[in-house]
């Protein structure tokens, strides 16, 4: 099954909420509660969705092996 979409979707979620974890250690800037307001539901939601594509991403490290051991 192809998960290339899908891959690169979460992958750039995942990249975005890096970058707002980096404003937040390096700045003390949270960009997603500036945008969005502190804790609503709305941040949450987004809050929830990165953590969700982080976990998402551990499954890449199956499919690497697996592409590595068919070469």
């Amino acid at each position: 099954m192809d998960t290339r979409g899908l891959d690169y979707t979460v992958l750039t979620i995942t990249i975005i909420g890096a970058i707002n974890w980096g404003l937040i250690g390096f700045f003390g800037f949270d960009l997603i509660a500036w945008l969005f307001g502190s804790m609503t539901w709305l941040t949450r939601i987004i809050y929830a969705i990165v953590g969700l594509c982080g976990l998402y991403l551990i499954s890449t490290y199956g499919r690497i092996r697996s592409a590595a051991a068919e070469t």
